[in-house]
């Protein structure tokens, strides 16, 4: 589970793409403008190249503008990725880990904060390509531009101002899927819930890159 957390969220692979038309990155950006905070639970799977099942979990996550999210596996094993402005915490309960990365203003950017919106980095750093959807959902299809995203592909899908699921292409060619459920835009959030202080009981690895 450890690596495919890394893999999922901490993943490098360049990829080179052209130029996205400014209609469909508009509408992304408008779709998910009103997120301001978001919280909800998650079921996730992860499927090989030969799509094959190789994983599955389920949680709970947060999201609040600008710059904090959270994202916690309850099953089968119990994780906690939690980020603030600075840091990016790593929290592996039943290894008693903790991992501390800086934030840096590069090109990283993970799923979960691309559900805040941020318009520079999803102009700057993503072809946004909106496909025709059989459903009511809308489908967006984000390739990043550069180095330094930890996927290949993301695929974002939206009912009407709901945020339904996302799919993620890997830098290994293997699939994650989630699901969302239990959408809550309303609850109030702030950083205090976002606050972090490993226990004294776990091994601490801190990086300064």
């Amino acid at each position: 589970m450890m690596k495919i957390l890394l893999t999922l969220w901490l993943g490098l692979m360049p990829l080179l793409v052209s130029a996205q038309t400014d209609s469909d990155v508009n509408e992304l950006l408008a779709a998910l403008e009103p997120v301001k905070r978001l919280q909800g639970s998650f079921t996730q799977q992860q499927y090989g190249q030969d799509k094959l099942l190789l994983a599955e979990s389920s949680g709970r996550f947060r999201l609040l503008r600008p710059g904090y999210f959270s994202w916690e596996i309850l099953s089968p094993d119990q994780q906690l990725i939690i980020a603030g402005p600075e840091y990016l915490w790593h929290f592996d309960r039943d290894l008693e880990t903790v991992t501390r990365r800086p934030v840096t203003t590069n090109a990283d950017m993970t799923p979960l904060q691309i559900l805040g919106g941020d318009e520079s980095a999803l102009r700057e750093k993503f072809h946004v390509e909106r496909k025709p959807a059989p459903s009511a959902e809308d489908t967006f299809v984000l390739t990043p531009l550069s180095p330094g995203v930890g996927f290949k592909q993301l695929t974002l899908f939206l009912d009407g101002a709901r945020i339904t699921g996302m799919e993620i292409r890997d830098n290994l060619d293997q699939d994650v899927v989630i699901k969302f459920a239990d959408l809550d835009s309303e609850s109030a959030l702030s950083s205090a819930d976002f606050a972090f202080t490993p226990p004294p009981e776990a091994d601490l690895f801190y990086y300064d890159e």
